[in-house]
């Protein structure tokens, strides 16, 4: 049989996103238009892929067989229209943000394990900066921490989290709770938290603050990693946060402490416009399964909420 790649395409969006209204959203079509192209293609292979459930959409065993192949078919399909057009080769620009968090290492992995797929790094200063290029048309995709902007200033782009990455409490390690193998974060009630910027412009931080009743919070000019582990080393009575997995320069002044109970975990995810240009939809694509792949081995997006804590936002974002 002949596979119809729009066909196929369906059916691999809406198992990704585990939603139809999402998958249609994405795809720019109407949801009974979705629902056709998934009924035509299960009806040529003569096997239901998808099946719906309390939680949402869920893959039959013949989806799930059919899935992995199915990517595939899609990448290869993208390569070969892209190497007749040329002008659509370009790698895909992608803003990342959040850099003493260490972007790029979730990035570089991801596309990694995507064979033939290039990307142009960009680094952008913050969300609204990279949120602004995206709808200039200056970047096709931004890589970060994603929240709701100050008026409007995200309208017209959409995102996926694509990653929820356990945080470690940063202390000096003259600070009181430094010898400790982990810690709540109720505990750091009596510490100040030190920002790696301007107190105004790191959601996450203020987020986290506020759910564990942290009153003493400080900014700091970003001059990089160096000067902010210098400044942490130097005040026993400051912590700040980091990603676990984040490298850090082995320093004897300054220690990782695990958060639990709960663990606070930090939302990566990929943003980009609505109104996608045509030539970059196959490379976003390609992105967007790379991430799922990858995201589905190494487990990222693992999420109990009776042992990790999200903000609310990022919460919903889990929801099908």
């Amino acid at each position: 049989m002949d596979l119809d790649l729009g066909q196929v395409r369906a059916f691999v969006t809406t198992a990704e996103e585990s939603h139809f209204g999402r998958a249609a959203s994405r795809l720019g079509i109407s949801q009974q238009g979705l629902s056709k192209r998934i009924a035509r293609l299960e009806a040529a292979l003569g096997a239901r892929l998808l099946e719906r459930d309390a939680r949402g959409v869920g893959l039959t065993g013949a989806g799930a067989r059919f899935l992995e192949p199915a990517r595939r078919v899609l990448t290869q399909g993208e390569q070969a229209v892209s190497a007749v057009r040329g002008a659509a080769g370009r790698p895909l620009r992608i803003d990342v943000w959040g850099h003493l968090y260490a972007p790029m290492r979730t990035l570089a992995q991801t596309v990694d394990a995507a064979p033939g797929l290039e990307v142009e790094p960009v680094p952008g200063r913050d969300l609204p900066s990279v949120a602004a290029a995206l709808l200039r048309g200056e970047s096709d995709a931004g890589f970060g921490r994603v929240h709701a902007l100050q008026d409007g200033a995200d309208a017209g782009l959409t995102h996926r989290l694509v990653r929820l990455e356990p945080v470690d409490a940063l202390l000096s390690v003259d600070h009181p709770l430094a010898g400790r193998d982990a810690l709540a974060p109720a505990e750091l009630r009596g510490s100040v938290l030190r920002y790696p910027a301007a107190v105004d412009r790191l959601d996450f931080l203020t987020r986290f603050a506020t759910r564990f009743g942290i009153t003493g919070r400080v900014g700091s000019t970003n001059l990089g990693l160096e000067h902010f582990l210098d400044q942490v080393a130097a005040d026993p009575s400051c912590f700040s946060l980091v990603p676990a997995d984040a490298p850090l320069p082995d320093r004897p002044d300054v220690r990782a402490v695990p958060l639990v109970g709960p663990t606070p975990l930090y939302a990566w995810s990929l943003l980009w416009r609505t109104d996608r240009d045509a030539d970059r939809d196959g490379q976003l694509d390609v992105l967007l399964r790379a991430f799922a792949a990858e995201a589905a081995r190494c487990r990222w997006l693992e999420y109990d909420p009776a042992r990790d804590w999200l903000p609310d936002a990022d919460e919903a974002a889990l929801q099908p």
